[in-house]
């Protein structure tokens, strides 16, 4: 990127460093967050600033937000990136565990090496081994929804259907960001990146060093997130019952550990070794989550052989005295139900 813009992000840095080191504490952490997101904080703070638009840049600058159309191509846009930024409320009934697409998709989908959108638009449709079919954007974004947010466990027991507006509001979103990139093109900052492999591999005991010096503040130290008084994930759970489920991508310990080696910790991208971010993703992917959905029948083994073979995830293995991929008790109610009524069940 230009050496200005360079200058305007690393001033963002430097003050969000100021709000999580300052303090210390989790509450100021969650505090600055938010002042973050809800926009309070000056561009030259938040690391947000207007970009100048002919400042050259190594990647791909999608358009701002100030540029989004008016009519109804426009709110379409506005709908889609609401729904991108804050998934369990636009489109609760069809997440099982509270989290949006902007936990994995940095900056609403902008951030480069955070898998952002602009460049994975221009990319579909294609082939996924995953599933070995050629997939639409819509099958994509399915996934999402039922791998990294859980879906089986959401009021609707399921992902949006086809031809959901939850879908149409999506990809006008995509569709926007992606203004004048190529299609069918690799771009630069695409997916999450990768992570050079080292001598040592990766150590779970290691890596839980890593975490607690640098993630627990923000996750806790149980690894469970942080909501804010409405009940919205601000820092996403990492395992157990509230996180990602034993399909999503983030459960293999080589793509976590991309991301966080280019994403973590918040606001701090690059911090840590090739090592450590092997070791903390090791860490974090070595704990029980939501089951595969689609293991259905399948002993933990036939669905292993079936989709994770080859695959750096601890899913089938035996860590600690307990085989990983069991999956986490199901839920009481749906995510997200009412509650269920006070006193006694009225007799019919």
């Amino acid at each position: 990127m230009g050496a200005d813009h360079n200058e305007a992000v690393e001033k963002g840095r430097s003050a969000k460093r100021v709000i999580f080191g300052a303090g210390g504490g989790l509450a100021l952490v969650a505090l600055g967050t938010l002042a973050l997101e809800a926009g309070w904080v000056p561009g030259w703070i938040s690391g947000e600033a207007p970009v100048d638009p002919v400042t050259e840049s190594l990647y791909f600058l999608p358009p701002s937000d100030a540029e989004i159309p008016e009519g109804p191509f426009g709110d379409a846009v506005k709908r889609g990136r609401d729904i991108f930024m804050n998934t369990s409320t636009n489109a609760g009934d069809y997440v099982g565990n509270g989290l949006s697409c902007s936990n994995c998709h940095m900056d609403a989908g902008r951030q480069p090496m955070s898998s952002p959108m602009w460049a994975a638009w221009t990319r579909y449709p294609m082939y996924r081994r995953k599933n070995d079919q050629i997939n639409t954007m819509e099958d994509r974004v399915m996934g999402c929804f039922t791998f990294s947010m859980n879906a089986q466990h959401s009021v609707a027991g399921g992902p949006p259907p086809y031809g959901s507006d939850i879908y149409r509001d999506l990809e006008s979103y995509f569709y926007w960001l992606a203004t004048g990139a190529p299609t069918n093109v690799a771009l630069e900052g695409t997916g999450f990146g990768k992570v050079e492999k080292t001598e040592l591999g990766y150590s779970p005991e290691r890596g839980a060093e890593v975490f607690t010096a640098n993630c627990a503040v923000c996750h806790g130290a149980d690894g469970q997130g942080q909501a804010d008084a409405n009940g919205r994930t601000v820092f996403p759970p990492l395992w157990g019952a509230g996180s990602y489920n034993w399909g999503a991508g983030m459960a293999r310990i080589d793509t976590a550990a991309a991301f966080i080696k280019h994403n973590m910790p918040l606001s701090q991208p690059g911090k840590l070794t090739d090592q450590e971010a092997w070791d903390v993703a090791a860490f974090i992917d070595s704990h029980e989550r939501p089951k595969d959905p689609r293991q259905g029948d399948m002993t933990i083994e036939e669905n292993r052989q079936r989709f994770h073979d080859g695959d750096q995830i601890y899913y089938g293995q035996v860590v600690n005295g307990v085989l990983l991929g069991t999956g986490t008790p199901d839920p009481e109610r749906p995510i997200g139900a009412p509650e269920l009524p006070i006193g006694p069940t009225p007799l019919e």
